[in-house]
């Protein structure tokens, strides 16, 4: 345990660039505090010991704002930053330096019995805000963007976004865990295609209502339009059915 606590100090000096020496954050970093005990309830959780684990969660959410069951297993150099808000489940498993920011839920999805909470893999990152919800596995290297709801597995070296979450591929590009601000916006793209696609078919139309007096060229530039249009949609119908489909969901 020892080794473990270690490792929850140093991974702050090295994702938090606020962290300037070692009192400020032993004081007053409740991500560190609420892990700290959280250590101390889910060891005397497994011994079996009442009562003391859950009053020792309940302190550190009065304190924190903070609330981790003493029965979630929480691999070494956890780190939660600001940390107000973070729910974390009684089931929930969460691998090795694995990175939680404010407002984040590892909840639940009823009341079902056994594992109900999530699953989370070494190096993932969880932005502001968002909820993963049920018993589902989130791989290794897995980036979720901040306010999205992800309810279903995740593969590894992944990056999830948006509500439902969608994924969008990313294996083998080496992404810094503290960039989850620079995440892609599946629904943006989608709509401009769609906004654009609109414009291209009001454009036709203005020419064809300007060219009524010459059937034969309303027949030419009909066919002009099919052609263009055929083409733009071979082009943007991927990115659009990638999007309802979930985007590999």
């Amino acid at each position: 345990m020892l080794s473990t606590l270690q490792a929850d100090f140093r991974i702050i000096f090295e994702r938090d660039p606020a962290a300037r020496n070692w009192l400020e954050v032993l004081f007053f970093y409740p991500g560190l505090q609420a892990i700290l005990l959280h250590r101390v309830a889910h060891f005397l959780y497994r011994l079996g010991i009442p009562f003391i684990p859950r009053f020792i969660s309940f302190i550190a959410r009065f304190v924190t704002g903070i609330e981790i069951h003493p029965g979630a297993t929480i691999g070494k150099a956890f780190f939660i930053d600001h940390g107000m808000g973070v729910v974390i489940g009684e089931t929930a498993i969460v691998g090795d330096y694995v990175l939680l920011y404010q407002g984040v839920t590892l909840g639940g999805t009823g009341k079902q019995s056994g594992k109900r909470h999530p699953t989370l893999g070494n190096n993932v990152v969880v932005g502001a805000g968002a909820k993963v919800l049920g018993n589902i596995e989130v791989g290794s290297n897995v980036r979720i963007g901040a306010g999205s709801v992800v309810l279903r597995d995740v593969p590894s070296n992944c990056t999830v976004v948006g509500v439902p979450g969608r994924i969008i591929y990313r294996s083998g590009v080496r992404v810094d865990p503290l960039e989850h601000g620079s995440l892609p916006d599946s629904e943006a793209e989608v709509i401009r295609a769609l906004l654009d696609r609109i414009e291209m078919l009001e454009q036709h139309v203005e020419n064809l209502q300007q060219q009524q007096s010459s059937s034969h060229a309303v027949i030419l530039q009909a066919k002009d339009v099919s052609d263009k249009i055929a083409s733009s949609c071979q082009i943007r119908d991927k990115a659009i059915q990638q999007f309802f489909d979930g985007s590999g969901i």
